[in-house]
């Protein structure tokens, strides 16, 4: 069986960033990538929200896909 991370990663490298995301959000101690990962799942659950507070649907999603990238799948 699969971890959450695990997974997290798969759908990452699968390109499957609507998953990644999602999974991403639910982590209790995501430090300094937590307000991209939530703003980014917003993005996909709530976007005229987002919209109606002045944010960038496209540009959460991007920077919520950059912290994942650079926290889980690069080696730091």
């Amino acid at each position: 069986m699969k971890t959450k991370l695990e997974t997290l990663k798969d759908a990452a490298l699968s390109e499957d960033w609507k998953k990644a995301i999602s999974i991403a959000a639910k982590f209790p101690r995501l430090g300094s990538i937590r307000n991209e990962v939530l703003d980014a799942h917003m993005a996909y659950t709530n976007p005229r929200f987002l919209v109606q507070i002045g944010k960038s649907v496209d540009g959460c999603i991007n920077a919520g896909k950059l912290a994942i990238i650079d926290k889980y799948l690069t080696e730091h």
